[in-house]
């Protein structure tokens, strides 16, 4: 069989015009803008006119456990098993994050999904898309502007200038922008000050911007924004500087949901994509709560493993809307597995159980966060590859029947939609009666409880350890009345713990929180494991590299 990239898949394929897959939905052509033939924008304003009262779809969360380099295929899942669900006789609908662009051209890929189960146009949705990441850093360079210009101006507010939390964002991997010194020059050329760069999808203008339901709470959630502390120690938000009107005005088109189509047709709404390792991870509320109304299963993806993703979509994006999953897809491979028992990524293809009865228990952990710490039914789902041997199948049912829990092997990247028909059976049969959903902690707690709380129960801490800086922080939040908050973990994604190193299921080990931050806006306090950083850096070999166009304008190497 000749070997196809994903985008000669995508390129191959001739998508429906997108005013034809949002028809077929129902949605009245007012609320309709196209942003050429295959991609197309909805007006949020569609939700409140007209979808309101509808009945809420089946809403299905899709996880996974922890990555690793031999990949899982969670997104590929999500797409394949919506697909599955149509041709089954149902009515599904995708709802996904949007690429940044560094890692498009860094080391993790794209987010369009793989194979034959893939979001289209493909090239489109990993480079540029609708403009709304470069709105988003936009909007949030326009609030750092601000900042620096009423300094300036004289700064009325007495902002500290040693103490100004908000930076500036590009949407690029760029570790040369981590930690600067701007404003060099003469005195009309601004302040000397320490400053830096985050990544777009790492500014809390992000995070806001996908937990708003409306344009109103848009502009509530970034008038709420601390962005400094002033010289007395209390905070400075940007409401305080004018800001929220005019960062609304540059993302009032971005905050419509983006719609485009599966190869198969699938509606697909691709809205909004902070990170999971360091924001909540989930794709805008806005486009969850639309395709909830115009679908019968809303398959919905949050990022990483469930120890981050799927722990921020229960705790925060859940507890924010009101949204509340029925079932939970839980995506593995046997590779995967084999890699957290220890195997070197270049043997992953030879038949290992030792080494799989080692890696298993990462499994069987995010199984037991799933139904036990949640309270949701899941289905794992096992991407398949050729390598896998009946042994080793056998042997993760087994594993995971033990926790009542049923195994689906999915073939949707080979097969696209009938390749996941099984997992989508077993979807259906899962996601019938109410949500049973229940939060890992109450938000009244403490923060230094609530912290130790996900530690314990999520990923198997003994404790938590807090840095000097972390417990001045957090004396310093519950004091200002942010303790309330929930709690949004920045954590190594490839670990239970906060070393990427240590993989399978580890015990015994204690978390270190070295800093807290407020992004009140958002709605949450972020707590800081580890090295996590805001600002990526690109790989000794960039994926950049392999990326071409032609005279034609037929981009390669994208995957």
């Amino acid at each position: 069989m000749e070997y196809k990239s994903d985008i000669e898949i995508a390129q191959e394929t001739q998508a429906k015009p997108i005013r034809e897959i949002a028809e077929g939905l129902g949605i009245p052509e007012k609320y309709i803008e196209n942003y050429g033939p295959y991609k197309a924008k909805i007006d949020y304003r569609y939700y409140k006119d007209e979808l309101v009262n509808r009945p809420d779809a089946k809403l299905i969360l899709v996880t996974a456990i922890n990555p690793t380099p031999a990949g899982e295929g969670k997104t590929t899942v999500t797409i394949g098993v919506a697909d599955a669900l149509n041709r089954l006789g149902k009515k599904a609908m995708v709802a996904m994050r949007e690429p940044s662009l560094g890692p498009v051209f860094g080391i993790k890929g794209g987010a369009a999904g793989g194979g034959y189960a893939q979001v289209v146009p493909m090239e489109d949705i990993n480079l540029h898309f609708t403009g709304d990441l470069h709105a988003i850093g936009a909007a949030n360079n326009l609030l750092a502007a601000l900042i620096d210009n009423h300094i300036h101006q004289g700064n009325g507010l007495r902002i500290d200038t040693n103490r100004i939390t908000f930076r500036r964002a590009v949407d690029m991997n760029d570790r040369q922008l981590r930690n600067i010194v701007d404003g060099l020059g003469a005195k009309v050329d601004g302040t000397t000050r320490q400053d830096g760069f985050d990544i777009t999808v790492a500014s809390e203008v992000m995070a806001v911007f996908c937990l708003a339901n409306d344009i109103i709470d848009l502009k509530e959630r970034i008038a709420r924004m601390i962005v400094a502390y002033d010289l007395e120690g209390k905070p400075v938000t940007a409401g305080q500087l004018n800001a929220q009107g005019a960062m609304a005005a540059l993302l009032k088109d971005a905050l419509k949901p983006n719609m485009v189509q599966s190869l198969e047709g699938t509606p697909a709404f691709v809205h909004g994509g902070p990170f999971a390792n360091i924001a909540h991870g989930c794709n805008s509320v806005i486009a969850t709560k639309m395709g909830s109304k115009l679908s019968d299963y809303m398959i919905t993806e949050a990022g990483f493993g469930a120890d981050l993703g799927a722990e921020k979509f229960v705790d925060i994006k859940c507890r924010m809307s009101g949204l509340r999953p029925n079932a939970v897809i839980l995506v593995a491979t046997i590779r995967a597995l084999k890699y957290n028992g220890g195997v070197a990524k270049a043997d992953l293809n030879q038949e290992n159980l030792e080494a799989l009865e080692r890696g298993i228990p990462n499994l069987l952990k995010h199984i037991e966060n799933i139904t036990k710490v949640y309270h949701l039914p899941t289905v794992v789902a096992i991407n398949k590859f050729a390598a896998d041997t009946d042994a080793e199948l056998a042997l993760v049912e087994s594993k995971c029947r033990e926790l009542g829990v049923n195994v689906a092997l999915t073939d949707v990247w080979g097969s696209g939609g009938a390749g996941g028909e099984v997992l989508a059976q077993e979807v259906i049969r899962l996601a019938e009666g109410e949500s049973s959903m229940q939060y890992v902690y109450d938000t009244e707690a403490p923060v230094k409880e609530k912290i130790e709380t996900i530690a314990k129960k999520v990923y198997g801490a003994d404790g938590v350890e807090f840095a000097p800086k972390a417990l001045k922080e957090i004396k310093n939040l519950e004091a200002l009345g942010y303790g309330n908050l929930p709690i949004c973990m920045a954590k190594t994604q490839y670990s239970l713990t906060d070393n990427a190193k240590v993989l399978g299921r580890p015990e015994g080990f204690k978390l270190t929180i070295r800093d807290i931050t407020a992004s009140v806006g958002a709605g949450f306090l972020v707590a800081l494991t580890g090295d996590i950083m805001k600002m990526p850096g690109l790989p000794k070999v960039p994926a950049a590299e392999k990326i071409d166009v032609d005279e034609n304008g037929v981009i390669s190497g994208l995957f």
